[in-house]
């Protein structure tokens, strides 16, 4: 047990933690998957322990006990303090000699991209971009909300339309399908009993954001309302890579904007459609492509990159997770 590999990358989200303990030469010595990491809920210990027992059962299986180097890309890690803190939480654990912490949406950008150049904007239960540049500049939002100017993402979407909803149904807004499709989802026959299971917690809180593929499916059956929220999500999603992208000095050539996290990579057409639209009036050299990839492979290669690997190593990795 006194080998030491290379990296150990992880890519620890609110759901999930994925770990991967790499050589120099870029061959994935072992993975393991964890629960979630959420540190404002459970305090930084507890989240760390969460992250531990799954680093645990890599280190075992690839018979390594350290690494060169720790890549972790954490959600929560919002601003550059939080960094710091956890950065300091995964040193003493003494996995590796050097640890960088970085927000999670940057491992969505690293795998979907061949150099550590571009934007990605993650677009799961909130929203969130990123962008980076070879030299180590990037770009980022604090993106913890509406304090911080943020708007969508699934929960947000959710909230959205029952909004719409309820005002539709009790006459202070307009009409829309989505004060019948909402309810319907949960069995229910109207706006006010909906509003009223959520708020006993007859249907509880988390089950919410279960309401934004309805939201979808209303949109793209030609409700305006529903329509105009979705083209709202698109608006959003341009204006924060577009700001990215003019922060990194990207905007005049040509440079990848990674599209990422559940809400996009579900490839809803109107919202596809819509972003490709706007990007070509806003940033026209921009190349917009989905990112399918794991972001752990993101990790991966920020932790190759740090460590100064060959290109080889990188093409060894993305081909274990891309195979």
């Amino acid at each position: 047990m006194g080998l030491t590999a290379s990296v150990l990358a992880i890519d620890a989200g609110n759901s999930k933690t994925d770990v991967a303990v790499v050589a120099a030469d870029g061959e994935v010595l072992a993975t393991a998957r964890g629960g979630g990491f959420r540190p404002p809920v459970v305090g930084i210990g507890p989240a760390v322990d969460n992250v531990a027992e799954a680093v645990a059962r890599a280190f075992a299986e690839a018979g390594v006990s350290a690494v060169d180097h720790v890549s972790a890309c954490l959600a929560n890690a919002d601003f550059p303090v939080e960094e710091e803190q956890l950065a300091a939480a995964l040193h003493a654990r003494a996995w590796g000699t050097s640890v960088e912490v970085r927000n999670d949406t940057f491992a969505v950008l690293r795998a979907g991209i061949p150099e550590p150049r571009g934007v990605a904007v993650v677009c799961g239960a909130g929203i969130n971009c990123a962008g980076m540049r070879p030299d180590g500049r990037t770009a980022r939002f604090p993106a913890i909300g509406r304090i911080s100017g943020d708007w969508g993402g699934g929960w947000g979407l959710a909230e959205e339309a029952l909004w719409h909803a309820a005002r539709a149904e009790d006459g202070r807004g307009g009409p829309t399908a989505l004060a019948r499709t909402l309810p319907a989802y949960f069995g229910l026959d109207s706006m006010y009993a909906l509003i009223e299971a959520l708020h006993l917690e007859h249907v509880v809180h988390e089950r919410r954001h279960e309401l934004t593929p309805v939201l979808f499916a209303t949109a793209a059956d030609g409700d305006p309302v529903a329509r105009s929220i979705v083209d709202r999500m698109a608006e959003e999603v341009v204006a924060m890579a577009t700001v990215a992208l003019t922060r990194l000095d990207l905007l005049d050539e040509e440079a990848p904007v990674l599209l990422g996290g559940s809400v996009l990579a579900a490839r809803h057409p109107q919202l596809d459609d819509r972003i490709r639209e706007l990007l070509a009036a806003k940033a026209p050299k921009a190349v917009a492509t989905v990112v399918t990839a794991r972001p752990v492979l993101g990790a991966v290669l920020l932790g190759l990159d740090h460590v100064g690997v060959p290109a080889e190593a990188h093409t060894r990795a993305r081909a274990y997770y891309e195979h």
